[in-house]
């Protein structure tokens, strides 16, 4: 599986590169910034992308901001939101595309 992990702390981002190259999956881009994951996705077509809500440069919501504007663009694509933080209706708008 192709995998794009967006999170702005090294350490975590290093750490998920880690665990999911363990498991046979095959990290294509690992990036900082919610700019980077788009320029990524639309570089690399993954299958799955793993994303931070709050990323730089303004840490409130760029990550899921950038996951919707990815699902948008392609239904498809899988993702997987990580964060401590989630703003609800942002949640649920990434929630409802998945609906039939």
């Amino acid at each position: 599986m192709r995998v794009v992990i967006a999170e702005d702390s090294v350490l975590l981002r290093e750490g998920l590169v880690g665990l999911l190259e363990r498991f046979g999956h095959e990290v294509v881009a690992a990036v900082g910034d919610a700019a980077a994951l788009v320029a990524s996705v639309a570089e690399q077509d993954p299958d799955v992308v793993v994303a931070d809500v709050r990323m730089p440069p303004g840490f409130s919501d760029e990550g899921l901001r950038a996951v919707l504007e990815l699902r948008a663009a392609r239904p498809s694509l899988a993702v997987l939101v990580l964060s401590q933080y989630v703003e609800q209706t942002y949640a649920a708008e990434l929630l409802d595309q998945t609906r039939c």
